[in-house]
């Protein structure tokens, strides 16, 4: 049976709900339009479902200029991508880097949903950050993702998973880029290089997951506590435990861009 990328996702605004798409262009940086805007606090932080899990009922529309946020309870919000005229310094684990400031209107429309002060802020051509982790080469650029450009999943890896879970969970708890079908559970961990249609992506080795995990991403609800994991993180440390942390999925480097859609064939090499 032939290995088929099942599903494709992208990510308009980190930490923010995800947008399912039949087709994407993939850059060096990632897929187009992932990852490329942050939350961020007063200080340039940026802010995620791990403390912030309400971020997850925050949807969002690509335009032909820019973005749209929605939510329930407020209006939604046209954006225009930023001129970068103005600045913001953004901090992401350990990289930092000078982000094109959004519209005002964005950050008091995200602060009143949080109800604490934040910004919002767009990586524009300006605004390069290289993989900083040693899987990354000379030259390699990431979007605001944690740490690479892309995330994959296999259907069959959820599929154990859920076998093992009181209360099975849905592919987007893991929020990937790229889901494939047609392959054993954990196969994924052995590739080395993949190709999809004429794109070809390095693995950068497993995803080290963390309480994103435990969030419903359709409540913006978690079930972790601060010394408790909620599910799947909790049964995923019983037979996914790696010396970094729990690992589920695989993290991608792009090395050779151009254009994939749902229902290509996957080329592995092990």
């Amino acid at each position: 049976m032939s290995i088929r990328l099942s599903q494709l996702f992208v990510y308009p605004v980190k930490a923010l709900g995800g947008v399912a798409r039949d087709r994407a262009e993939v850059q060096f940086a990632g897929l187009a339009h992932d990852r490329r805007w942050v939350v961020v606090d007063p200080a340039g932080r940026f802010i995620s479902q791990r403390t912030h899990p309400a971020l997850a009922r925050i949807t969002t529309r690509v335009t032909q200029n820019g973005l749209t946020l929605m939510a329930a309870g407020q209006q939604p919000l046209d954006l225009m991508a930023p001129d970068g005229t103005r600045r913001r310094r953004v901090s992401i684990w350990h990289d930092e880097v000078q982000a094109a400031a959004a519209d005002p209107s964005a950050d008091d429309w995200l602060s009143t949903f949080l109800g604490e002060q934040c910004h919002l802020a767009w990586m524009d051509e300006q605004c390069r950050r290289p993989i900083s982790s040693a899987a990354g080469r000379d030259g390699e650029q990431v979007s605001f993702a944690d740490g690479y450009p892309c995330l994959l999943v296999s259907e069959a890896s959820l599929t154990d998973l859920n076998h093992r879970l009181a209360r099975p969970v849905p592919m987007n708890r893991f929020r990937p880029n790229l889901v494939v079908a047609g392959c054993d559970s954990f196969a994924e961990d052995r590739w080395t290089h993949l190709t999809i249609g004429d794109v070809h992506f390095r693995a950068a080795g497993p995803c080290t997951r963390c309480a994103v995990t435990t969030v419903d991403q359709a409540t913006g609800r978690t079930d972790a506590s601060e010394s408790v994991p909620g599910e799947p993180l909790r049964t995923l440390a019983t037979f996914r435990k790696s010396a970094k942390g729990v690992d589920f999925g695989v993290n991608l480097v792009v090395e050779r861009p151009g254009r994939i859609q749902v229902g290509e064939i996957v080329q592995v090499k092990t």
